[in-house]
């Protein structure tokens, strides 16, 4: 068996959807999994749309998930280069050997004249539109033209396209890993352009010549691809191919929330999630699209939570990481249909990964979502209060919010909650406190050891938990949230936590 070479081959006309980033990472897991190598193709032909900044933003959304490039742009590779406007030459050779078995045809039909041709068919009632065996006869093109009109034509310069010659009425098998065997009759399809009038092919024919030349051995793409099937499988036949053409897997479509529909920037937008990997500005509008990087989600997570978008490994296992997820994947046990996404579900997931992540490494993704805050204290301590807040956070932007006062004085404090648990008794009890923190020594001041000087008190004195521990939580941080109380008095140190203690005495009281 030849080896495994499959591509992910994105046009520049936006920024990467996570359905895109679907097809990528099961391209890629699929590559992984039989040693095989994982292409990157940037396919732009279509100047018309292409935008500034969006391959690169390509790029670097598939470096942010971990999806490696064995070849590509950046990478290099034997079967170069790896983008399309770059292989024009390569393309023109391949056109003229259509053209020259007759399987491709110059037509030279102004806009003008397609839309009076399609006006036309609907006045008569006909149920064809398209430029097919049966309108072609009464257009501008090879078919009408004599050689003469057609050496001419081409001659003097005048713009044309290239066509595929549609066989007429043939019943034509298509497989597809996913969704088996179809049977297509070729009088359904069009005469697809292959070559534009400015020079470069469209995706029909750039994407086959290079799949071919590239060895490429499995087309795993989007279902919007699946209509094009049946001609890019005579496009494999009419230039001899059919011995080595891939096998296609056409992923199912990214459903909205709602499981209607399928899911676009608009939903993101109006129901607060973003669609994108990473954050986007468009360069015309300067609108800014929001992206799972900036909204706090893990990389991994991200990956995990899509991966099971159509797929499953047939059981209720659901954390994986890139390697695991590599051994268990089975393109035969994607789905069919439409796989609705659930921003629920993918805040869990990130939920998950950001309990068993180390406190090391959930640093690094923590730090970015810091850079307007003062942070006293070294790495160590950063971690250590990393380690105290994880498993309250859902997304690496809420660290701020549970864990501001381990950095940050507590300025003023809960007014729901001082009137809740602030009693006559509170200020002798809190003096009371400070004093016990007062007496620690240093070396033995750790959480536990705290906690268990203040339960002394407290069961000496015959007091209710909850009317020491709460007052004593609202001034050390402001609120009446955050870890273990212990945890953060032994965290912030002893002089800080005196200080806190005698602030929220003397403000409240006033």
């Amino acid at each position: 068996m030849n080896k495994i070479r499959v591509r992910f081959a994105p046009s520049p006309t936006g920024p990467l959807h996570m359905g895109g980033v679907r097809t990528a990472l099961f391209n890629y897991l699929f590559a992984k999994k039989h040693k095989g190598s994982f292409l990157l193709r940037i396919e732009d032909t279509d100047q018309m749309r292409y935008v500034p900044g969006a391959e690169e933003y390509i790029m670097e959304a598939l470096n942010w998930c971990g999806i490696k490039i064995d070849e590509g742009i950046k990478e290099g590779g034997h079967y170069g280069p790896y983008k399309q406007s770059e292989r024009k030459e390569i393309y023109k050779t391949y056109i003229q050997k259509l053209i020259d078995n007759g399987s491709a045809y110059y037509a030279f039909d102004t806009p003008e004249e397609l839309d009076e041709m399609r006006k036309q068919s609907e006045e008569s009632g006909s149920s064809v539109r398209q430029y097919n065996f049966m309108t072609r006869r009464e257009m501008k093109n090879s078919f009408t033209l004599t050689k003469d009109e057609l050496n001419k034509k081409l001659n003097s310069g005048e713009p044309y396209v290239i066509r595929f010659n549609v066989p007429e009425n043939e019943n034509l098998t298509v497989n597809d890993i996913i969704r088996g065997e179809v049977i297509v009759n070729t009088s359904q399809l069009d005469d697809k352009v292959l070559f534009k009038s400015d020079g470069l092919p469209t995706y029909h024919l750039a994407n086959i010549v290079d799949d071919y030349l590239m060895k490429i051995t499995h087309v795993i793409r989007g279902e919007e691809w699946l209509p094009s099937l049946p001609l890019h499988v005579l496009l494999y036949r009419s230039f001899g191919w059919e011995n080595t053409m891939p096998q296609f897997a056409h992923l199912p479509l990214l459903l909205k929330p709602t499981g209607k529909g399928k899911l676009s920037k608009r939903d993101g937008d109006q129901l607060g999630f973003p669609v994108f990997p990473l954050e986007w500005k468009d360069p015309e509008t300067g609108e800014i699209s929001a992206g799972y990087r900036e909204s706090g989600y893990l990389p991994d997570a991200f990956l995990n939570m899509i991966a099971l978008l159509g797929w499953n490994p047939g059981n209720e296992e659901e954390i994986f990481n890139v390697d695991e997820l590599a051994k268990k994947f089975d393109l035969t046990k994607v789905q069919k249909g439409g796989a609705r996404f659930s921003p629920e579900k993918a805040k869990w997931f990130n939920q998950q990964y950001i309990i068993k992540t180390s406190n090391e490494d959930l640093m690094e993704h923590i730090t970015p979502f810091l850079q307007n805050k003062t942070i006293d204290g070294d790495n160590l301590y950063l971690e250590k209060v990393i380690g105290l807040v994880k498993e309250r956070m859902v997304l690496l932007s809420d660290f701020w919010g549970q864990a501001a006062f381990f950095f940050e004085t507590p300025l003023e404090y809960d007014e729901k909650l001082v009137k809740k648990h602030w009693k006559e008794d509170t200020t002798q009890i809190m003096l009371h406190i400070y004093e016990i923190i007062e007496r620690i020594k240093e070396l033995k001041f750790t959480s536990s050891h705290i906690e268990e000087s203040v339960k002394f008190y407290i069961e000496e004195q015959e007091l209710s938990f909850g009317n020491v521990l709460n007052p004593l939580r609202l001034i050390l941080t402001g609120t009446g949230g955050g870890p273990h109380i212990f945890d953060i008095i032994s965290t912030i140190g002893k002089e800080e936590s005196l200080k806190r203690i005698m602030n929220g005495i003397t403000k409240i009281k006033k």
